[in-house]
């Protein structure tokens, strides 16, 4: 008989205390994860951990599909991104060991790098503020996926391309940052990437189970990876391993992740110094925080500061996140590309664990006060943001973009459906504040006002003169169907509803966009013109 190490410390527990914190946090854990987690499909495994004690490690759903292989607490995953935080720690361990500086110009160690006129400085690849071209966003990483390459064969596919903006300027993520870090280790130490970090972190800090990842080596207890396919399940399309690199090649388990973040906080990895450096968000040239330091993203869960990674690779989601205050560790490994949001898992267990769940409620709120809260605002970045009331809802979002609802919890008080995103308003409506897992962003007013959008009744049989084809020149063919009195548009598998508000007129329930239907004088629908960002014209095509 198999026992979970929770089961066992509730079994204590009732022996002294019926009622105890850690065994309604497992409780709560266990509601959470086994609703996020089928039973049948892929899984994932997740470890939670207080200082040096682990308070929960369990596994959910399947390792190997096709074997019937159920997942263990041990069992090995792509990290992805998870990867960056040991090539940070790589370079700085080399930074304390003299044989480079985190202000060094790149081509000291890679002098045939382009745009010499630019300092690309290796603090500015740690923090995404170099302006160096994300490579797995062009089109050539696509036509070499499947083949292995070298570091430098890697580098060679950016490393003509334009920066996008001035290194230091902006933040804005970017892998080839990390694949340029993990090259300047091979030529400081001499060895390859893989070979440094075993040597230097897996092996001292015993890591049995954290790998370079590479497709063709046997490693033990490793999770296959799967994507989704027509509403099942697809093995994951095969991504050679020399391409994600120094920016996400690693494997590893959660028992070894734990030990990784143990070793960090005693001083073993680097240095107090530096790794407070790493932990904390990197500040522009502007002044503005990036929320991003060395290898580590900064965040907050429920007004309390925690660093966090996440890693999205071919077959694998994978999440972890520490609260440094009382030394809360979480670790969400999952083998399916479409598992859910990882980030928004650990900030849940965390919140769990430091007994301020996010439990939002919705309070009811009359329409003239919801419509009160219309208009759009300029967030601290520049992004511009619109909130409209819309058929009952009070919707946000940006021009062109998906919708969310707003959902009051309390005065002035709104949360963002299906996130942990809330929008606390001032008393006069002139502003907000963006609370999230990152850190919080103002929202001004710029005076601006939103028409609100009622659904006006259409009888079914008029509703149906709308369905059919329509081509746009240039562009696809849209399709309108009428679905349970509901008119939809569709374009290859992305279908919206649409609702009426004028004669002809239709906005999209969950996107910035509407839809105009021409007419000629016989009162026929000849075509539709869309409003999304500017306009596109679409004749109907005749059956």
């Amino acid at each position: 008989m198999k026992y979970s190490l929770m089961a066992f410390l509730c079994l204590v527990c009732s022996l002294f205390n019926p009622v105890t914190g850690i065994c309604q946090d497992a409780r709560s854990f266990d509601s959470l994860l086994t609703a996020s987690f089928k039973t049948g499909g892929p899984g994932a495994v997740v470890l939670i951990a207080k200082d040096t004690q682990v308070l929960y490690r369990k596994a959910f759903g399947k390792a190997n599909l096709e074997l019937d292989v159920d997942m263990q607490p041990d069992h090995v995953f792509r990290l992805g991104s998870v990867t960056k935080q040991f090539t940070a720690c790589a370079i700085l361990r080399l930074a304390e060991e003299g044989k480079l500086s985190l202000q060094d110009d790149i081509r000291r160690f890679i002098p045939d790098f382009p745009h010499p006129d630019k300092k690309i400085t290796i603090e500015s690849l740690l923090t995404h503020t170099s302006g160096v071209k994300n490579y797995t966003g062009l089109p050539r990483f696509s036509e070499v996926k499947r083949r292995d390459l070298s570091p430098k064969e890697l580098v060679d596919i950016f490393r003509n391309e334009p920066l996008d903006f001035e290194p230091g300027a902006r933040f804005s993520y970017s892998n080839s940052g990390y694949v340029l870090l993990g090259y300047i280790i091979e030529q400081v130490t001499g060895k390859s990437y893989a070979a440094y970090i075993n040597e230097t972190f897996f092996q001292p800090l015993g890591m049995n189970s954290a790998y370079y990842d590479n497709a063709s080596m046997l490693i033990p207890r490793r999770a296959s990876g799967y994507k989704p396919v027509n509403g099942g399940y697809a093995n994951a399309d095969f991504l050679s391993m020399t391409l994600p690199y120094a920016a996400g090649s690693l494997a590893s388990g959660v028992d070894d992740l734990f030990k990784w973040y143990r070793a960090l906080s005693d001083g073993q990895v680097i240095s107090k110094a530096n790794l407070e450096k790493a932990q904390s968000s990197y500040r522009l040239k502007n002044g503005r925080l990036t929320g991003y330091g060395y290898g580590w993203a900064t965040g907050n869960v429920q007004g309390s500061p925690v660093i966090k990674h996440v890693g999205i690779i071919n077959g694998f989601v994978t999440a972890v996140a520490y609260q440094p205050a009382e030394k809360l560790f979480v670790a969400v490994l999952a083998n399916y590309e479409n598992a859910p949001d990882a980030d928004m898992l650990t900030s849940r267990v965390l919140a769990i664990l430091m007994h301020k769940p996010y439990n939002y409620h919705e309070m009811p709120m009359p329409p003239a006060e919801l419509k009160s809260f219309q208009g759009v605002y300029t967030l601290d970045d520049g992004a511009k943001k619109i909130i409209c009331y819309q058929d009952g809802r009070l919707m946000y979002y940006s021009a062109g973009a998906l919708k969310e609802r707003l959902i009051p919890f309390g005065k002035n008080s709104f949360y963002i459906e299906n996130s942990l995103n809330s929008l606390i308003f001032e008393e006069n409506r002139k502003g907000f504040v963006l609370n999230s897992t990152g850190f919080p962003v103002k929202g001004a007013s710029t005076g601006e006002k939103v028409t609100a959008l009622e659904n006006v009744p259409v009888p079914e049989r008029l509703l149906l003169r709308y369905a059919g084809k329509y081509q746009f020149n240039p562009g696809p063919v849209f399709e309108v169907k009428l679905e349970n009195g509901k008119l939809y548009g569709q374009v290859g598998n992305d279908k919206k509803e649409l609702v009426p508000y004028e004669k002809n007129k239709f906005f999209a329930r969950d996107l910035d966009a509407a839809i105009i239907f021409n007419m000629d004088k016989q009162n026929n629908v000849t075509g539709l013109t869309k409003l999304q960002n500017g306009e596109m014209q679409a004749g109907r095509i005749k059956q």
